[in-house]
């Protein structure tokens, strides 16, 4: 009888258990790619939900916070390819790394281009970022920012309620001894820990992208670089006649191509204006005859 009764208490404490855990183990934690997402906190009836807002106050005491940066650079060198190695040791140097890289071969016309995705540590961005603009001339420069402190601390949070829940269910598992509770309590704590090692993944995925900021960097040479915009009349008036005769002389390359054609044309207009005579002259004699 005594047995009857230790197994019943065990099978009720694992179904309370499990009900408990079921609304923070069943909902994901937001995409890493989206970080200005965030779940929506767990459900305060329950004793992890407790556990999960204690240890949320407790992360929002810290005034430590989690920020995305991420950004485009834009530079013109006079030799692109060489300064793409350059990039690589300036960032190597600061602890970061290189992600992606693709450079053009130099032409007739151009010396090339190279583009680069960059991991710098976020701690040593700017610094890094002013050794890349001094390989040449900075024409474009856009960084931006993103606050995902709620997301971090919520994934925490989440996590810390998985790993305690985990830990109950395994004192359970080592206390069982009817099998139908064995079988119900390893497979609780197989899924909690599926979904504890899924969130785990997208912390530490998320702790990569605080602590790397990732810069797109684009090397031009001289030729691909964009114009710069007059700002006074002088320039104005420099910019209008280099305009006035690139205009004069697409015209004239314009003219250059139609001429043969033209002349085609007008020999084909010619031979069909004297066809057409013919024919006239020939219908005016019989009447002329009769």
């Amino acid at each position: 009888m005594r047995r009857i009764l230790a197994t019943t208490a065990l099978l009720a404490a694992a179904v309370s258990l499990a009900g408990c855990t079921t609304s923070a183990s069943d909902q994901s934690a937001p995409a890493v790619s989206e970080p200005g997402l965030s779940q929506p906190s767990v459900p305060g009836t329950s004793e992890e939900a407790r556990v999960t807002d204690a240890t949320a106050g407790q992360l929002l005491a810290d005034d430590t916070r989690s920020v995305v940066t991420t950004g485009t650079v834009t530079v013109t060198a006079d030799d692109p390819i060489a300064a793409a190695s350059e990039a690589v040791r300036i960032v190597e140097t600061a602890g970061g790394r290189v992600d992606a890289r693709t450079e053009n071969a130099p032409t007739e016309n151009d010396n090339g281009s190279a583009t680069l995705s960059l991991r710098i540590p976020s701690d040593s961005l700017g610094a890094t970022l002013d050794g890349l603009k001094a390989l040449g001339d900075a024409e474009h420069v856009a960084i931006n920012a993103v606050d995902v402190t709620a997301q971090a601390q919520d994934l925490d949070a989440r996590i810390s309620a998985l790993r305690a829940s985990v830990d109950r269910l395994t004192a359970l598992l080592a206390t069982a001894t009817d099998t139908k509770v064995l079988i119900d309590l390893e497979t609780a704590i197989s899924e909690r820990q599926g979904n504890l090692e899924s969130m785990e993944a997208q912390r530490r995925s998320l702790a990569d992208q605080v602590d790397l900021s990732t810069i797109e960097l684009s090397l031009i040479s001289v030729t691909d670089a964009p114009l710069a915009q007059p700002d006074t009349f002088w320039d104005g008036l420099v910019a209008g006649w280099a305009a006035f005769t690139g205009f004069v002389g697409f015209l004239l390359v314009a003219l250059g191509v139609l001429v043969p054609w033209l002349a085609l044309a007008g020999v084909a207009a010619l031979i069909a204006l004297v066809v057409i005579r013919r024919r006239r002259a020939a219908r005016a004699e019989p009447v002329d005859a009769a």
